[in-house]
């Protein structure tokens, strides 16, 4: 075993996800303490420009057919053979859809620690001192992995996006593994329907949790959207309940958005919430618990009553 961080990055529809880059930023200077490299991969079919755009000192870029789409048993095979053959000491996978679909099973292949939910990594020593957000975030587990190897799982927002971009040198090889025998098959990508807003194009978000308490609620909300030239969007826990289409979630299994403003509402702030607004330019907290995760990552808070801020707010723009 070296002392490499291996990286597996993600893209979409030809896009690299942000999130890869902040991994890619976190092991340069993880893999600088342990004496190693950086190493990004990633797996896909005609990627080969974007595989270039990270800052790591190399990139290992996989293309097959079989790797166009996102398929968990051929990427786990695939990065499976490339963890034997490089032996990392610390591998990242992003604390999403894909990683979590990967994360477990590559630890139990490689005979690795897994820690799932990390907000920091860092060496000291020849340790790996590794920080997991429990419970929403409320509380901070301290991992510390000796000499083994270990994957972990990268919340968004742990790491600097700009540090992981750049350009170096890519190493395009054809799949390790054989590829033509998958048990598994994609079928097909589902899209949510069109014709509601595209919350993503907007410059004011408001956004609203299990703070709201029902659906009647989110009427004072579009009001004041509508007062501040906003559009409302929402949490998991809203639009499961069918308050809100499914096009206005906001998280990792809904958009992420980058607005101007975006002002919450009764969200505590869930990692999986985190990753869909973190880079937005002002984010506002109401929300009545002091020790809510999202005034962690808050530019501006209150604890006071939701339904009060709102009201007031209306009559201060009225």
């Amino acid at each position: 075993m070296g002392n490499d961080v291996l990286v597996i990055t993600e893209h979409f529809d030809g896009a690299v996800a942000d999130i890869s880059y902040e991994m890619v930023g976190k092991a340069k200077s993880v893999a600088a303490a342990l004496g190693g490299e950086a190493i990004a991969v990633m797996l896909g079919s005609g990627m080969g420009a974007a595989a270039g755009s990270f800052a790591s000192d190399s990139t290992v870029y996989v293309d097959d057919p079989a790797l166009e789409q996102f398929n968990p048993e051929a990427y786990g095979k695939v990065i499976a053979a490339l963890m034997a053959d490089k032996a990392p000491r610390l591998t990242m996978v992003g604390s999403t859809a894909i990683g979590m679909d990967l994360g477990a099973w590559l630890a139990a292949k490689s005979d690795s620690e897994f820690v799932a939910y990390v907000g920091d990594v860092a060496a000291d020593g020849g340790d790996l001192v590794i920080s997991s957000r429990l419970y929403a975030g409320k509380l901070t587990a301290e991992v510390v992995s000796g000499g083994g190897s270990a994957v972990v799982a990268m919340l968004a927002g742990s790491g600097d996006a700009a540090a992981g971009r750049g350009e170096t040198a890519v190493s395009q090889i054809g799949s390790p593994v054989d590829l033509s025998s998958l048990k598994t098959k994609f079928v097909k990508l589902n899209r949510p329907a069109g014709g509601d807003i595209d919350i993503t194009a907007e410059d004011k978000l408001i956004a609203v949790g299990r703070g709201i308490g029902s659906a009647d609620n989110i009427e004072l909300v579009q009001e004041l959207a509508e007062a501040m030239g906003a559009v409302v969007a929402a949490s998991r826990p809203i639009t499961d309940a069918g308050w809100l289409p499914k096009t206005r979630q906001v998280g990792k299994s809904g958009v992420s958005v980058k607005p101007k403003l975006y002002l919450m509402l009764g969200i505590s702030g869930a990692p999986e919430h985190l990753e869909g607004m973190k880079d937005a330019e002002c984010i506002i907290a109401v929300n009545t618990d002091p020790k809510a995760p999202i005034f962690n990552v808050a530019h501006y808070g209150t604890t006071c009553d939701l339904f009060e801020v709102a009201e007031a707010m209306l009559e201060a723009l009225g």
